[in-house]
């Protein structure tokens, strides 16, 4: 049996806000719990601030005349007084930032001790006129007068102030780890009493809100139910309010013609993506945008070890020179597109076309995929130019260099014009490797790197060419291996 019942969806807004009006206990409840840890941890903090000030101040003269001994009596002193705190260092930075005094003592001489992660260390060591303060854990547990201090994982607050002599010059840092254990413990009894307090409010308030959900939930789940599909993948969907006339019938009109509108972007959102595929590979839309293309960033980049192909038609120059720009670029697609099916067959991606010249990466441990590209590429090229010679056409031939090493894959330009690259001394020599198929009359060159990655040697036929090549760019020389395609 229904207790309300309510045409217009704001009338029952109306009665539910009223009766959960009680709701706002436990907002005014989150603000106090809030207040309070607030309160808490900035008298805290302020504490940790005044002692190092002060300190800080004090131990000036101390360090000047490296009178270590005061300091270490001192800063145990600090310790033994004040429970809340953890540790306390001073640093030498006349020492490259090694720890001259420390409490407790087993972090002495240390550079950077192990009891805080690296960047609060790293944070402290900075230099500027203010405090710095870190809030992070502890890495491991820490005693202090044979008693445990802290246990490893548990809350701190660092502090860490410059120790400047008058004339403002930095001799070293003081560093002092405080507990939040008295704080969590002061905001956890604030809680409890908040929650007391505010569970009889809620009560009431929860009970009339169910008798209200009951006139709602049906639709409402069944609406959800709709989009649960449609998020599903099922774009068909419409969703059915049994022809309410109130604003969830109209909240379901306007659904459903969403869904319709949704349906024909998505369609559209498919062709796009499917065309962007094709100027961007899915391995380097992985690097460039992990998250999706639409969180693409200049400047986002991965350091990859990759074995790189280049190409290159030989005397293109003077071909193209005879030819019309038309028949330039259809020559030009028939050409790229034949490599290119060379490529992808062998587990290889373009990453990008350089007017006659084509940059082929391959991401696997092993160079075998990019020898088997290379040997694709020239049956394709014999292929190709039987083609063209049926036409009474001239045939190509190609330069092909291949070299294994370290890039950096990534994006580059700025907010309005970005594209994706590969860069880094390994393309280069890549490259130069392929202007040397002219100076061996070699068809395919590579480098020793290349060799010692294969995984199954065997299968090709390899000669030594040079054993010592300079290469343009590189200080050092690198062996050159021909690859013979039967």
């Amino acid at each position: 049996m229904k207790i309300f019942t309510f045409r217009s969806i704001r009338t029952q807004i109306i009665v539910s806000t009223t009766l959960l009006i009680l709701g706002l206990i436990g907002a005014i409840v989150a603000v106090w719990v809030k207040s309070e840890n607030t309160l808490y941890r900035q008298e805290k903090l302020n504490d940790a601030k005044s002692v190092t000030n002060i300190l800080s101040y004090t131990y000036s003269n101390e360090f000047s005349e490296e009178n270590w001994s005061q300091i270490r009596l001192n800063i145990d002193l600090i310790l033994r007084e004040n429970e809340d705190f953890v540790y306390v260092f001073v640093s030498d930075n006349r020492q490259d930032n090694q720890i001259a005094a420390a409490s407790p003592n087993e972090y002495q001489n240390q550079y950077i001790p192990d009891i805080v992660p690296l960047n609060i260390t790293n944070n402290a060591l900075k230099s500027s006129e203010k405090a710095r303060i870190s809030e992070t854990f502890i890495l491991k547990d820490v005693y202090f007068a044979d008693q445990l201090r802290i246990k490893r994982g548990e809350p701190i607050i660092e502090v860490a102030s410059d120790i400047r002599t008058l004339a403002g010059k930095k001799l070293g840092v003081l560093r002092i780890g405080m507990s939040l254990q008295k704080v969590d413990r002061a905001v956890a009894n604030a809680v409890n009493q908040a929650l007391t307090v505010g569970s009889v409010g809620l009560g009431v308030g929860w009970v009339c809100a169910y008798i209200l959900a009951r006139q709602l939930s049906d639709p409402v789940q069944r609406l959800q139910s709709s989009v649960a599909q449609i998020a599903g993948g099922d774009l068909q969907h419409r969703a059915d309010i049994n022809n309410r006339t109130d604003e969830i019938g109209a909240l379901a009109n306007s659904f459903n013609e969403m869904a319709a509108t949704l349906q024909i972007s998505f369609s559209k959102l498919q062709k796009t993506l499917e065309s962007f595929e094709k100027f961007v590979p899915d391995k380097f839309v992985s690097v460039i945008a992990p998250q999706g293309i639409e969180n693409i960033q200049v400047g986002r980049a991965s350091t990859r070890k990759m074995t790189i192909l280049f190409c290159d038609i030989r005397g293109y120059t003077s071909m193209s020179e005879a030819m019309a720009p038309i028949e330039i670029f259809t020559f030009l697609n028939d050409y790229l597109a034949c490599m290119g099916k060379a490529i992808d067959e062998a587990g290889g991606f373009i990453d990008k076309y350089i007017g006659d010249a084509i940059m082929a990466l391959f991401d696997d441990d092993a160079t075998d995929c990019a020898l088997k590209a290379a040997i694709l590429m020239q049956k394709a090229l014999d292929q190709f130019n039987y083609q063209r010679s049926q036409k009474n056409l001239p045939i190509i031939s190609v330069g092909i260099g291949i070299h294994r090493g370290t890039v950096v894959m990534g994006t580059v330009g700025f907010t309005s014009r970005i594209d994706s690259t590969v860069i880094g001394d390994a393309v280069n020599v890549a490259s130069r490797i392929e202007g040397l198929t002219k100076q061996y009359e070699c068809g395919i060159l590579l480098t020793e790197s290349v060799v010692k990655s294969l995984f199954h040697p065997e299968l090709f036929c390899l000669r030594l060419v040079d054993e010592s090549v300079k290469v343009k760019g590189k200080d050092g020389a690198i062996s050159i291996y021909e690859l013979l395609v039967n």
